[in-house]
């Protein structure tokens, strides 16, 4: 049975303008705008996932996918005491702790989580994932998508920084027995294109 599978990045709000960590903020205007004109770009799911951050969650309610539940496998990442501080503001005070976060994937982030570990989490979600062929759809932080991608393509994990993931953009996986496809960063505020039917 083909497994689908759709990784949602949130809209934007001010964490992500800042590339700040991300801090709890909630949605800004055209964020939430952005989302809600997009509230149609979606078919009905058979699941709806979701990361538990603030900015997942309003995005889900805007793109009007009701109450998805929050596997801890998707939480957002944990970047310990980097959390609510810029790129920059890290960069500056812990610069060696910045570079070999972005070039030794078991680093962790600011005492928290590793991309490895974000990784293997995202990868088991994925392997465990048995849905009758349904659809999912996942809105999720952005270093999520990324971990799948790496995962579906059998990617090394150096390969998670060269993954650009922009606000509203959906990421489709579909695939059986661990082999998946991936089509990447469609924006969803673009009719999707017909497509013909998927592999079996």
């Amino acid at each position: 049975m083909t497994q689908r599978v759709w990784f949602v990045s949130p809209a934007m709000n001010a964490s992500l303008r800042q590339a700040r960590f991300d801090d709890g903020a909630p949605l800004d205007a055209a964020g939430r705008e952005a989302a809600g004109a997009a509230a149609c770009a979606l078919p009905k799911p058979a699941l709806a996932v979701v990361s538990g951050s603030r900015r997942c969650r309003e995005t889900a309610e805007l793109l009007g996918l009701g109450s998805p539940v929050a596997p801890d496998e998707l939480a957002a990442p944990d970047t310990g005491n980097w959390r609510g501080r810029t790129l920059a503001e890290v960069s500056e005070t812990a610069p060696q702790d910045v570079a070999q976060w972005l070039g030794d994937p078991a680093f962790p982030a600011g005492g928290g989580e590793s991309v490895a570990a974000v990784c293997a989490r995202v990868s088991r979600w994925l392997d465990a994932m048995a849905t009758d062929g349904g659809l999912v759809i996942a809105v999720v932080e952005p270093e999520l998508t990324r971990a799948a991608v790496v995962h579906a393509l059998g990617a090394p994990l150096s390969a998670f920084w060269r993954c650009d993931v922009t606000p509203l953009t959906v990421t489709e996986l579909s695939g059986r027995d661990g082999r998946w496809n991936v089509r990447c960063g469609r924006p969803l505020a673009q009719p999707r294109a017909s497509v013909g039917p998927l592999p079996q």
